[in-house]
């Protein structure tokens, strides 16, 4: 777990929001995982780290794949809520977190 997910983990807990489920599979045949999910609630966490370092999901393929695989998750029914380092640490995911929840 990376430290942004570690630190939104621990604002999930200080909010007293049920614990997600981390590195969750969401389909049966791709290796695709959520950083982190509420399976019954089809509400999926993905933590973009890489935005200000220029990583692997910024770029090229990798935001091909992560396109790909987020589409067919909403095709699928699922919420998926991607934040920034900037949002974890100002506390908007981890209320949005828990507006998806209450919905």
């Amino acid at each position: 777990m990376s430290k942004l997910e570690a630190l939104l983990i621990y604002h999930i807990k200080a909010m007293k929001l049920e614990m997600p489920v981390a590195e969750y599979r969401f389909h049966e045949t791709r290796k695709w995982r959520f950083d982190f999910a509420y399976p019954e609630q089809q509400i999926a966490i993905e933590v973009e780290g890489g935005t200000w370092t220029n990583g692997r999901h910024t770029r090229g393929k990798g935001y091909e794949q992560d396109c790909e695989k987020y589409n067919t998750a909403a095709l699928r029914g699922w919420t998926v809520l991607r934040f920034t380092s900037g949002m974890i640490t100002s506390l908007k995911a981890v209320k949005m977190i828990k507006e998806a929840l209450d919905a």
